[in-house]
């Protein structure tokens, strides 16, 4: 759906780069987890890709065609920093935006009507955004960024101000916009919500690409070959021979259970065969680091 090759972005003459050669494919009807620390350059290619701001250098292809300001009316950008009327209501807003998109006053009705059913809305049509706590404007902005059924989707931290239960609400509306064909971007500091919704990420530190691909194989790059075992029926003397071989760290004991993990140099069948004699293996896990975890080494290994 999106193809960004060698974009490039400086400010002040040259002298600051925000995006340096920075190239991303995200695939068709796919969830797109763009990750970085604050001043990576996430923003700056969000405004490219939304033609508020132009490279210096590279190109995007959308949907196979280069960038172009008719590709405005298919992509739709949740920003960060809110950006609704505090005075106006929120169904003249939604059928005003609609509007501004291209939709006809018919469609954007229909549209607006659909998503506040889907979202529990529905008494909230002529209020205005002033009376509305947080969560609720947050929930209006979502309907707003999506009433056109944009075939490119962005949110930039998308669950900021939602309680849990809210969340949880966008989240499933993101994953039937990803049913229904929809491309989404997702920025977002929160690592949980990246490894239940993304399909791929990239992540960007100081201007540069520091790693992307399907969030499986992200992960497993990064894992360091330690397994979560629990044992029953130990014999303690083959234990402390395995022991030997294979130093165990952060061993415990209780009501019979011996619970460690361990430092794998050989394969997980191997060392499975391996554990058998010394008890009943109750589990036997390898520890696959969270997306949190893939985030701070990686950033920290290109600081």
């Amino acid at each position: 759906m999106l193809k960004a090759t060698n974009v490039t972005k400086t400010y002040q003459g040259g002298k600051i780069t925000a995006l340096q050669n920075f190239s991303i494919e995200v695939p068709t009807a796919s969830v797109y987890g763009l990750l970085g620390p604050n001043g990576a350059g996430k923003t700056t290619f969000i405004r490219i890709v939304n033609q508020i701001l132009a490279p210096d250098s590279g190109e995007i292809l959308i949907d196979g065609e280069k960038l172009a300001p008719h590709h405005i009316s298919k992509i739709g950008y949740m920003p960060e920093e809110r950006g609704l009327y505090k005075n106006m209501t929120l169904g003249d807003q939604l059928l005003y935006f609609g509007e501004l998109k291209g939709m006809s006053r018919a469609d954007a009705l229909q549209q607006a009507k659909f998503w506040f059913e889907k979202l529990g809305m529905e008494q909230w049509w002529k209020k205005k955004l002033s009376e509305l706590s947080k969560g609720m404007a947050q929930k209006l902005q979502f309907v707003v960024t999506v009433l056109h059924r944009p075939k490119l989707l962005i949110l930039d931290e998308p669950f900021s101000g939602f309680d849990p239960v809210n969340a949880n609400l966008i989240k499933d509306q993101i994953l039937y916009l990803k049913n229904e064909g929809t491309t989404i971007i997702l920025s977002t500091h929160r690592m949980e919500s990246v490894e239940e919704l993304c399909d791929s990420v990239a992540l960007i530190n100081h201007s540069k690409k520091v790693l992307d691909g399907n969030i499986f194989e992200v992960r497993e790059a990064f894992k360091k070959n330690i397994f979560s075992v629990t044992l029953s029926d130990v014999q303690e003397e083959k234990l402390q021979a395995f022991k030997l071989e294979h130093p165990l760290s952060n061993l415990s004991v209780n009501h019979g259970l011996y619970s460690f993990e361990l430092q794998g140099g050989s394969s997980q069948n191997a060392l499975l065969e391996l554990l058998l004699p010394v008890g009943k293996v109750r589990t036997f896990d390898e520890k696959i680091p969270s997306m949190n975890e893939v985030f701070i080494n990686a950033v920290s290994g290109h600081s």
